[in-house]
């Protein structure tokens, strides 16, 4: 598995130099909260501010879109993440995709040993 202090949203990792490029990676998630979930989100947006069991769904999709990025990078041979971005769609009523994605490189330590 991919340490999370190697993924990050810029260009590059500092400190580390790039060996080789593995290539685009994503996880992909879909997900749709349950009519019994959506009937206690409707109390919560009745009263306003913040709905806690919607943010608490997204929160979960974008951990597990998250996870499935990082074993596909692992998986291509990569040892970092670089240029991470999430991106999310509606693909139905009440269903929403979530697909985290970066390029997987193998980076070492400028000065040092392979990462």
């Amino acid at each position: 598995m991919i340490e999370p202090a190697f993924i990050t949203t810029a260009m590059i990792l500092d400190g580390y130099r790039i060996l080789s490029h593995r290539g685009v990676v994503r996880g992909l998630v879909v997900r749709s909260r349950s009519a019994i979930g959506n009937f206690a989100a409707g109390i919560q947006q009745f009263f306003g501010g913040n709905i806690t069991l919607y943010t608490e769904l997204c929160e979960q999709a974008r951990y597990e879109a998250f996870e499935l990025m990082c074993q596909h990078a692992a998986a291509a041979g990569a040892n970092a993440v670089i240029a991470m971005r999430y991106d999310a769609n509606d693909v139905g009523p009440g269903v929403t995709e979530v697909l985290a994605y970066g390029t997987a490189v193998v980076v070492e330590l400028i000065d040092g040993p392979p990462a």
